[in-house]
Order: structure tokens, then C-alpha cells, then sequence
């Protein structure tokens, strides 16, 4: 049985779709170098990636490329993912790139990601612990290795913005193993001792991962956090980010930028200052031509009737509330005289010297008023009042009241 002879396009696509569908060549990371690594001006990149003895050649598209966080060289030893398939025009295939890593920093990028996890959940990148930043800082100090790019960046923004402002450096490690304490040590530093720091700019130049791996570290993060100064992180290039980042309570893309935006620029302010003091001048001088036309309209007669007619309005309020307050008064008045009044009829009524004028009289003893023959005995003294004098007489009978057949009867005599 003769074989049908395929076309070279055929053949070609025959060996993409196995190579496709293989589950090992669909998903293939590889270690190796990169070597002849060019950025095409379309934005994709080729390189090749090669070991001792083989290389493979590779293109990773521009979608990804703008992924990437380093710019990759010739030489660098890195590990990349993609699929293996077959460019069709030249029957060649090539290793599809989607990511590339630097070689054994794959372990700190897991590293880097549990930690920001972590301490997310716990809080520390809130928006809510974020302390402002002075809009007109006079003492700023710089946390950053004496001898960067990026102190000499600082330094010349800020003289440059506004000379009037005093800038502390504090010479810090930025990189090794010490250096996540060095940095510790002088946020602590600043905050014991310099109370009177206005906001702390945490900097370092550009680098690798492995280069600013120091401000990854949780107590550099937890420093920050509990720093009461506020701080400006400037680390790295305008695509790094770091833990310290997060933490801090506001973020520059640069060490220049965090410069920038900590310190105002001298210029702006008294521009600001001249435009608000022309509008405060014209905002015056207008109102003064305004004034000066209003006076211009008025005479003295005129203001001498609006004087008058005031008085008069005064005059014509302060009597009918004098009107009101004698009409107040006199009804309380009368409602007095008229309760006084009532109240002498009550107690003329209550008084004993009125009924004895109508001829009775009062009988009374060394102890009070008599009311009952039970309060006195036989031969006891009495006082008998009556309405012109009194008499003494002396008790030598009593009667009880009691009607009975008409007689009342003695209760006792002598």
C-alpha cells in the first residue's frame, strides 16, 4: 500500500498538533542560561536557553514580557515556563515562554507571598493604621546606606525643593545579613530619641530580589509598623515592591520620588502664597470701591431721617413693652388683694373674739380652754371671758344635758 506524500506545511502541523497535546511538552519548565537574548521593537522578546552540551531556542510575547519584574540578560541563570511547539514557516520548534524566574529565587518568591499573606491578615497594610504625613516637615531622617545613589538623590532633591528643611542621616546596612537589623535598629533609634522628627524616609536604590531581601523581612515590617513616626518607603525602581512597602505609611516608586513627595517645593508654596494674597488684594480693593459707592448715595439728611425713623421704631417698641408691663404688674396686683382679702374673711370667721362679741363667752382654766364639764370638778376655779372683761367663778355644780321627761338632771353637787 503506497503512502500519500504530504506537503512540508502539512507535515509541519502534523508534528505541532502531537507536540500539543503531549501533557509533558504543554507544560514545561526548563533551567538552563540565556544567551542571545534580543527585544524586538514589536515588544516580544527571543533568546535562546542553553546548558553544557544543548540550547533551545525561545520567544516569550509582549504580554508577558511586561510581566516581568528584572530585565533579562545574557548569561543570567534561570528557570522558564512555557510549551514546547513547532513555528510552522520554518518547521522549527522553540520553547514558548510565559514566565521567566531567576534561578533558586523561586523559593523566596514563595517566601515573599506567605509573608505578605500573613501579615495582611494580621493587619498591618490597613489603610486605617496609615499615619499622615506632614505637609511641612522640618526635621527629616533618612534611613539608607551612606554611600548609595540613593542618599545622593535624596539629599539633592530636597535642597533643591526647599533648602530650609534639616536632613538627619542615619548610615544603615541596606544589604546582608545584617541589614534587616541595622534598619530595625535605627527606626528604634529615631523614635526614642528624636521625638521631635517630623517623618522618616526608608530608602535604598535598585536590585535584585536577593539585593532587597532585607526589607521582606517580618521585623523590618513590624518595625515600621510600630514606628509613631510616620515613615516614606523609597525602595528600589518603580516596579519593585517589597514587604516594607506594604507596611508603610506611604509608598514612592523612587528614592527621588519619596523626596518629592515629603518635602514641598519651596517655589509652589510661594507661588501659592503671591496668588492667594493678588486674590485677598483684589477680593478687598473690591469691596472698598463697593463700600465707597454706597456711601456716595447716602446725604446727611437721608441719614439723618433712617436715624430717626430708628429712634421712633425704639421709641414706639420700648412703650408698648411698658404698656404690657404695667398691665402685667396691676393684674398681679389685683390678684393679690383679692386672695389678701379672702383670707382675712377666713380668719374673721375663725376668730374667737368675733363669736364672743355675739354674746357668748370662753371658759377656760390654768390649762387651756374648757370644752368639756369632764376637764373640770366641783369647786375648781374657771375663767369665764367675755367680749368687755372676764369673771372668776368657782364650780359648784355640774349638769350633764340629758333630756328626760323634759328635766335635766345634776350629774354631781356638793
Amino acid at each position: 500500500m503506497e503512502l500519500k506524500a504530504l506537503s512540508v506545511t502539512e507535515l509541519n502541523k502534523y508534528i505541532k498538533k502531537i507536540l500539543t497535546i503531549d501533557p509533558i511538552l504543554n507544560n514545561v519548565s526548563l533551567k538552563g542560561e540565556i544567551s542571545n537574548f534580543k527585544l524586538h521593537s514589536s515588544g516580544h522578546a527571543y533568546f535562546s536557553i542553553k546548558d553544557d552540551e544543548s540550547k533551545i531556542n525561545c520567544i516569550m510575547f509582549r504580554n508577558n514580557v511586561n510581566l516581568l519584574n528584572f530585565k533579562p540578560e545574557n548569561g543570567l541563570k534561570v528557570i522558564v515556563k512555557g510549551y514546547i511547539s513547532v513555528y510552522e514557516r520554518d518547521g522549527q520548534y522553540q520553547l514558548y515562554a510565559q514566565s521567566i524566574l531567576l534561578e533558586g529565587l523561586g523559593e523566596l518568591h514563595e517566601k515573599f507571598k506567605k509573608l505578605r499573606n500573613y501579615l495582611e491578615g494580621e493587619g498591618l497594610f490597613s489603610p486605617i493604621y496609615k499615619k499622615s504625613i506632614p505637609n511641612f516637615p522640618k526635621k527629616i531622617g533618612v534611613i539608607t546606606s551612606p554611600t548609595g545613589a540613593a542618599i545622593r538623590d535624596i539629599i539633592s532633591v530636597i535642597s533643591r525643593r526647599n533648602s530650609l528643611v534639616n536632613v538627619y542621616i542615619f548610615p544603615t546596612l541596606v544589604q546582608g545579613v545584617n541589614s534587616s537589623t541595622s534598619i530595625c535598629e535605627n527606626i528604634d533609634k529615631i523614635n526614642s530619641i528624636y521625638d521631635d522628627m517630623d517623618v522618616i524616609i526608608l530608602s535604598r536604590g535598585g536590585g535584585s530580589i536577593e539585593e532587597l531581601w532585607s526589607f521582606n523581612e517580618e521585623k523590618v515590617a513590624r518595625a515600621i509598623f510600630d514606628s509613631k513616626i510616620p515613615i516614606i518607603s523609597g525602595i528600589g525602581h518603580e516596579t519593585d515592591y517589597t514587604i516594607a512597602d506594604f507596611v508603610s505609611d506611604l509608598r514612592a516608586p523612587t528614592p527621588s520620588s519619596a523626596a518629592e513627595l515629603c518635602v514641598k517645593d519651596l517655589r509652589d508654596i510661594k507661588n501659592f502664597i503671591k496668588i492667594r494674597y493678588e486674590q485677598s488684594k483684589i477680593s478687598l480693593e473690591k469691596n472698598i470701591v463697593n463700600m465707597e459707592n454706597r456711601l456716595s448715595k447716602l446725604n446727611p439728611m437721608n441719614g439723618r431721617k433712617i436715624v430717626e425713623n430708628k429712634l421712633n421704631t425704639y421709641e414706639n417698641t420700648i412703650h408698648s413693652f411698658k404698656q404690657v408691663m404695667d398691665f402685667s404688674v396691676q393684674n398681679y396686683l389685683n390678684k393679690a388683694e383679692f386672695k389678701v382679702e379672702n383670707l382675712g374673711l377666713k380668719l374673721g370667721t375663725l376668730n374667737p373674739f368675733s363669736t364672743i362679741s355675739r354674746g357668748y363667752a370662753v371658759i377656760s382654766n390654768d390649762y387651756g380652754t374648757i370644752n368639756s364639764i369632764e376637764e373640770v370638778s366641783i369647786e375648781d376655779e374657771i375663767k369665764v371671758n367675755l367680749k368687755d372683761g372676764h369673771l372668776i367663778c368657782k364650780v359648784e355644780n355640774k349638769y350633764k344635758e340629758s333630756i328626760l321627761n323634759g328635766r335635766i338632771w345634776p350629774i354631781s353637787s356638793k
